[in-house]
C-alpha cells in the first residue's frame, strides 16, 4: 500500500491594505466648489437685491431729498404721502384692473400655443423656435416697433392700412385717451414678448402628462377634444398654470418699458412704476417717498400673490386637494 504525500499549494501572498490618503485638492474639496460656483450669484444677490430692498424700507421712514443717506425720521409720513397721492391711488386702480385682463389673455394664449405645438408631428422644433424668439426682443425695442411701424396713428401705419382696406378711418392710437386705444396697443406687444416663454412652460407640462391617462380615458369612453382636456389636461396642468399666473401678476405690476416708451408724453394710464420714477427721480428727488411707494407696491404684490396661491392650491399636498 502506498502513501502519496501531499504537496504543499503556493498560498497567493496577502493583499497590501491601501494606505492612499484621500486627495485634498481643489476637485477633491465637494464644499468648495460649491461656494466657487455658486458665490459670486449669492454675492451679487445679497449686494444687488436684498441691500437695495433693505436701504429703500429704511428710506421709507426717513425724509431723503436729494439724498440716501438721511438722518431725519419721519416715520410714516412718507407712506401717508403716497397712498394720498391721487395719481399714485389711480395707477394701482388701474393696473389691477391691466393685470386681471393680462393675465388670464396671457396664460390663455400661452396653454393654447402650447396645445397647437404639442399635437404637431413634424417641424414641433422649428416652430417652438419660432414662437418663444420674441421673448429676447428687448421690451424697448418692440415698444418702438409697435409705436413707430404697426400702431403709428397715420394712414402708413400697419394697422391703420389694414384698416383702411375695409374703409376704416386712421385711428390715432396712442393719441387719444377717449377711447383709450394704447390700451390694444400695450396689451398686444406685452402678448407678443412674453407668451413664447409661458409656452414653453406648458409644453415642458404637457410631455410630461402620462400617455397611459389619455388611454384609460379612450378605453372608458372618454371623447379626445374637450373631455379628455378639460379632465386630464387642465388638472395635470395645475402646478405649471399656478406657476404661471403668479409670474404674470407680477410683470403686469411691474411693468415699465413699454408703458414708459408709449406713453411717456402723455398722462393717463401711467403704471405705478413710473409714478415712482417721477417722484423719486423726478425734480423733487424724494427718495423717501419714492421708496415707500416701493413698498406699498411689493406688499401689494405679495398680498395678491398670496390671494391666487389660496384659491390656486398653490403649495397643498395631493391628499388635501
Amino acid at each position: 500500500m502506498s502513501t502519496a504525500t501531499p504537496r504543499k499549494v503556493a498560498q497567493p501572498a496577502p493583499a497590501e491594505v491601501a494606505t492612499t490618503r484621500p486627495r485634498r485638492g481643489l476637485r477633491a474639496s465637494s464644499t468648495f466648489n460649491f461656494w466657487l460656483f455658486t458665490g459670486p450669484f449669492l454675492i451679487g444677490l445679497i449686494v444687488f437685491v436684498f441691500v437695495p430692498i433693505v436701504w429703500s424700507i429704511y428710506l421709507s421712514f426717513f425724509e431723503a431729498r436729494f439724498t440716501v443717506t438721511p438722518s431725519e425720521f419721519v416715520g410714516f409720513a412718507n407712506y401717508k404721502q403716497i397712498l394720498t397721492d391721487t395719481d399714485f391711488r389711480n395707477s394701482l386702480v388701474t393696473f389691477t384692473v391691466f393685470a386681471a385682463f393680462i393675465v388670464p389673455a396671457t396664460w390663455g394664449l400661452s396653454l393654447g400655443l402650447a396645445l397647437l405645438v404639442n399635437r404637431l408631428r413634424f417641424m414641433r422644433a422649428f416652430f417652438r423656435s419660432v414662437f418663444f424668439l420674441p421673448t429676447a426682443c428687448s421690451y424697448v425695442a418692440a415698444a418702438l416697433i409697435w409705436k413707430m411701424s404697426i400702431f403709428n396713428g397715420v394712414r402708413f401705419g400697419l394697422a391703420n392700412t389694414v384698416l383702411g382696406w375695409f374703409g376704416v378711418e386712421n385711428i390715432a392710437w396712442l393719441a387719444n385717451p377717449d377711447p383709450p386705444w394704447y390700451w390694444l396697443v400695450i396689451v398686444t406687444v406685452r402678448l407678443w414678448l412674453q407668451s413664447g416663454f409661458y409656452m414653453i412652460l406648458f409644453l415642458a407640462a404637457l410631455q410630461n402628462i402620462p400617455q397611459e391617462l389619455y388611454e384609460a380615458a379612450a378605453i372608458d369612453g372618454a371623447k379626445p377634444g374637450w373631455q379628455t382636456f378639460r379632465h386630464i389636461t387642465l388638472p395635470q396642468l395645475r402646478a405649471t398654470s399656478t406657476a404661471v399666473i403668479l409670474l404674470l401678476l407680477i410683470a403686469a405690476y411691474q411693468a415699465f418699458d413699454e408703458f414708459y416708451n408709449l406713453l411717456s408724453k402723455t398722462t393717463w394710464g401711467q403704471p405705478p412704476l413710473v409714478e415712482l420714477y417721477k417722484m423719486a427721480l423726478g425734480e423733487n428727488q424724494n427718495y423717501g417717498a419714492g421708496s415707500a411707494g416701493a413698498v406699498v407696491l411689493t406688499l401689494l404684490i405679495c398680498v395678491v400673490t398670496l390671494l391666487q396661491g389660496k384659491i390656486m392650491g398653490f403649495g397643498r399636498g395631493e391628499e388635501s386637494k
